[in-house]
């Protein structure tokens, strides 16, 4: 009996650190009950800016702030007076509104029209931004120029050159020219209907007299803070993610950044690099085959910039090449960025229970098609795993029946052999013998089905298909928490009901303490989503079923035995 009560003991301290995984440190994050930590000084970062021999080289970012000084990171120039005021454009599709800055053609805010904001129906969430509470930017550019001159980078003035502002049709080309240290640099940015992935390409033209070695970087800038609607009750991760055929999918923290501890690819010919936060993602894609260096680094206090750079290689006077990448500004929408990417769908990452998680989020997604409400989905989900743990369920339910059957008799061993521990573990090893009972056997076939739990605890926190999903009558929106706290105060309930169905503990603390279980694991779903709320009860309600009925039956066939 202790040994089995240690284990359950076991299981419960496990549940409580995954769901509180906030006071963990995740992957190098700090507490989220503290402040993240902003470095004291901005770090030096040209010894990833070296023009080479084949022109394969990298300009670090600078802030984006116009109209003050700002020294060029570019290794051999010499600082820089920022370019004017410049012009912001927006451009809208039916899923993004996007806005554009001519200092770069960098893509500084991108609302989801589709996405909104958490609490406000009618306010798009902002994923992109340069504002005083988010920087979140989009750049590219060129380097390499020889003699000190600089290309077109994400500092130079570039002007609109195409004049649709709308996306009327499938797709809507916005285009950018600058020319610099005899490099003409048009880039278009491809817009598709209903889609979130754009196309850029950067047009390079030679216009003057000598080849030029450029080379293209794709940045990714952020501020390290974490988005605003971030909980303190459950953990997801903000940082940045690195893809490689080589390495898989490796996700490093701003933290680990900026103390130049980050574990990731450098070199490469095929993969991605993405800034990632719950939900939502944004990933350049730069061609495939092409030799490539990734570097993570720290630009200033809390600024980072990601970037993969790629030497062009030699354009001859006259001469015009070009570079397509692919851009994702949008939802971890794992279809469309697996179409889009090898192993851009791991920007949804449920860690070493992936091989359990995405089965299920799959079957999700199926039941949803067929239900046509991500709710009922989840709950014939739940139906459906209960069923196929019906058997190590039914084993588990049994074993606590015969339990609670000789409790009496467990409370008359220990009332006679009092403290003597040693005999009194004799006499119910013994008693289990004579009776056939396994004390491990109801909480075996729990330890079984923990990981397949917490795998589809990861799927409904994770799926931003849960984002702004109704269920019925007043929860509204799945990934937040329920605004009338009926959903935690249901599951408060079955735990109470299925503890009562439980053997007594002989121990009157450890009683106490599984009485107080029901609201310790109840007042923190308060603050859970509702769809994980939603699971808890449908699993906590058809646990109660099954638990009554073959409980029941034991003590129907006890009493006709009985009777006979």
């Amino acid at each position: 009996m202790d040994i089995r009560r240690t284990i359950l003991w076991m299981i419960f301290s496990f549940s409580l650190l995954l769901l509180w995984n906030n006071w963990q440190v995740h992957s190098g994050k700090p507490s989220l009950f503290g402040t993240p930590p902003a470095s004291s000084s901005a770090e030096s970062s040209t010894n990833g800016a070296q023009a080479s021999a084949n022109g394969q080289a990298a300009t670090p970012s600078v802030p984006s702030a116009p109209a003050a000084a700002a020294p060029s990171t570019v290794p051999g120039a010499t600082p820089t007076q920022a370019p004017a005021r410049a012009e912001q454009v927006v451009i809208t599709t039916d899923v993004l509104r996007l806005t554009f800055d001519t200092a770069g053609a960098q893509l500084v805010r991108a609302e989801l029209l589709k996405y909104p904001t958490a609490g406000q129906p009618n306010k798009p969430t902002v994923l992109l931004d340069r504002s005083p509470e988010l920087t979140y930017v989009v750049q590219s550019g060129l380097v390499g120029a020889p003699n000190g001159q600089s290309f077109p980078n994400h500092q130079t003035p570039f002007r609109l050159t195409s004049t649709e502002r709308e996306l009327t049709g499938d797709t809507l080309n916005v285009s950018f020219e600058a020319e610099s240290g005899g490099l003409k640099v048009t880039k278009t940015y491809t817009l598709h209907r209903g889609r979130y992935d754009i196309d850029v390409q950067h047009a390079l033209n030679n216009v003057s007299g000598q080849a030029l070695s450029p080379s293209l970087y794709l940045q990714l800038e952020r501020d390290g803070n974490d988005p605003a609607d971030t909980s303190s009750f459950y953990h997801t991760f903000t940082g940045v993610a690195v893809y490689s055929e080589q390495e898989k999918f490796q996700k490093v923290t701003f933290s680990d950044i900026a103390k130049q501890k980050g574990t990731y690819i450098k070199q490469a010919d095929n993969g991605w690099l993405a800034i990632v936060q719950h939900y939502f993602a944004t990933a350049w894609i730069p061609p495939e085959g092409k030799a490539r260096t990734n570097e993570l680094l720290q630009v200033q206090p809390n600024l980072y910039a990601a970037r993969s750079i790629e030497a062009v290689g030699t354009v001859q006077p006259g001469a015009t090449t070009q570079v397509d990448s692919h851009l994702w500004v949008g939802p971890q929408d794992q279809k469309a960025m697996a179409a889009l990417a090898p192993g851009l769908d791991t920007v949804v990452d449920y860690g070493w229970l992936s091989i359990i998680a995405k089965p299920l989020f799959a079957l999700l997604t199926w039941l949803h098609g067929l239900l046509g409400n991500w709710g009922w989905a989840i709950v014939a989900l739940t139906v459906i795993i209960k069923a196929v743990f019906f058997p190590l369920a039914a084993a588990s339910y049994r074993s606590m029946a015969r339990m609670k059957q000789v409790a009496p008799r467990l409370q008359a061993l220990k009332e006679k052999y009092g403290d003597d521990r040693q005999k009194l573990n004799q006499a119910m090893m013994e008693m289990y013998r004579t009776e056939k009972i396994n004390p491990l056997g109801g909480c075996l076939p729990m330890v079984v089905q923990i990981p397949v739990f917490i795998a589809l605890y990861w799927v409904l926190l994770a799926s931003v298909e849960m984002r702004g999903a109704p269920w019925i009558l007043w929860v509204h929106d799945l990934s937040v928490r329920d605004p009338y706290f009926i959903l935690p105060a249901v599951m408060m309930a079955t735990m109470f009901l299925q503890i009562k169905l439980n053997p007594t503990p002989p121990d009157p603390i450890q009683a106490k303490v599984m009485m107080i279980m029901p609201l310790v694991f109840g007042g923190m779903m308060f603050f859970f989503p509702a769809g994980l709320v939603l699971y808890w009860c449908v699993n906590n309600t058809l646990s109660i079923a099954q638990q009554w009925t073959i409980t029941r039956g034991i003590e129907r066939k006890a009493a006709e035995a009985a009777s006979r």
